[in-house]
């Protein structure tokens, strides 16, 4: 165990979970002001429930050695995940991670602030109209029956994905692929909002929507150089590259929309900001030099582009899961096949640009293509349970009175 890592990933740890009550913020400013508790809510709650999970079964089913789809039950409910020997010295039982030189409980944390951001994101396509306890049953089962699967695949090095050679360094398919096909179909499930399109629904506060905008950018640090699993040089590589694609991505979004809209907007600057986080997330301890700078521009221009896709498909996706974190999680992904340069950080592999031909990118694209389909199907079958059980979205006259006052007895604002 090494001391400095272990600090750095701590600290990492810290700012990962962060984030969660930075997206509630980020999200929060964008709905309307009926809505805002209710959104605040959702995201908060998933620090508690899906805490409980990865204890009990999540992080066993990601991380145990279960074979190349899932883990096993070798570690649920915490079982031998700190372990030490007559010495009193660590033992590290993870399968395929024992070179790590952080505790496994380290890692086992780390992780979980993973687990827990995922489902959040999801929240920001479903504003405005989804039951309470509808959404809290299906982050729950969605948290054991799809992301810890699809964890397992890349990032567990028993995983089918990892050992096939498909890089995700930080959640580019686990994350946001995952999080933002799930949010297309739970949308397609539970139709428009009441008076969407043609009732005006901006948003309420982008201040607030600014601030969450800065804790991301800031929790993103932690995120993906944290993910490095060291203070090294790939974790600095990674911590650079992270803030040169948010800044690429927002010029990029803004540019676009100043020449085609006329206007650049604060909400534009933060949502391309995300789309470079988003997008750099696979690549960030794999890429080098001016490459973050390439990946986040071209994530900028396709997200704002991509918000044409929810208008194409008839769908009211309310603050634009789909096209910043579906988009720009499968823009990453793939770029990373093009871009990835081993000598950036001595690990990973290289892409088509830096002489490593077509290998790298096959397996890019096919763990884009297993992650869309996995996760679509199973998604559907849980919302398609819960809606039977429950309902997932609530009646007309919660819709109008909101979320805040409907599902929590609550209200943000007095006057």
């Amino acid at each position: 165990m090494d001391t400095g890592d272990t600090a750095w990933v701590l600290t990492s740890t810290a700012l990962v979970l962060f984030m969660t009550p930075g997206l509630a913020l980020f999200y929060g400013g964008m709905v309307r002001s009926k809505n805002v508790l209710g959104m605040l809510m959702q995201n908060v709650f998933a620090m508690g429930l899906i805490g409980v999970i990865w204890a009990v079964v999540g992080f066993s089913l990601a991380f145990g050695d279960g074979g190349g789809l899932i883990g096993n039950f070798d570690f649920a409910f915490m079982a031998d995940v700190m372990k030490f020997n007559a010495e009193g010295e660590i033992l590290n039982e993870l399968p395929g991670l024992d070179f790590l030189t952080i505790p496994p409980i380290l890692f086992f944390a780390f992780q979980m602030m993973f687990a827990i951001i995922t489902p959040a994101l999801i929240t920001g396509a479903t504003a405005d109209r989804l039951k309470f306890k509808s959404y809290v049953l299906v982050i729950g089962l969605w948290s054991v029956l799809v992301y810890s699967p699809l964890a397992h695949w890349v990032f567990s090095p028993t995983g089918w994905l990892f050992e096939r050679g498909a890089l995700d360094f930080a959640g580019g398919t686990a994350i946001h692929i995952n999080a933002g096909i799930a949010a297309l179909v739970i949308v397609a499930m539970i139709g428009k909002r009441r008076g969407y399109p043609d009732q005006p629904m901006p948003p309420h506060n982008l201040p607030l929507t600014l601030i969450g905008t800065g804790i991301l950018w800031f929790g993103w640090f932690g995120f993906n150089a944290g993910s490095a699993g060291a203070a090294n040089g790939q974790a600095a590589q990674a911590l650079v590259n992270t803030s040169l694609a948010a800044s690429a991505a927002m010029l990029g979004w803004l540019v676009v929309e100043k020449l085609k809209d006329g206007h650049a907007t604060t909400l534009g600057g933060a949502s391309g900001a995300v789309a470079g986080l988003v997008a750099i997330t696979p690549c960030a301890g794999y890429v080098g030099g001016m490459s973050p700078i390439i990946i986040g521009a071209i994530a900028g221009v396709a997200c704002y582009f991509a918000i044409g896709i929810k208008r194409a498909l008839k769908l009211d996706d309310s603050l634009d899961v789909i096209a910043v974190h579906l988009v720009g999680g499968i823009v990453g992904s793939l770029l990373l096949g093009f871009f990835a340069d081993k000598s950036a950080t001595t690990f990973g592999a290289n892409g088509v640009f830096f002489d490593g031909g077509t290998d790298l990118l096959v397996d890019q694209i096919v763990a884009v293509v297993a992650a869309l389909a996995f996760s679509a199907v199973v998604t559907f079958i849980i919302a398609k349970v819960v809606d039977l059980i429950f309902g997932l979205r609530v009646d007309e006259d919660d819709e109008e009175t909101g979320l805040d006052l409907s599902q929590h007895a609550e209200t943000a604002y007095t006057s």
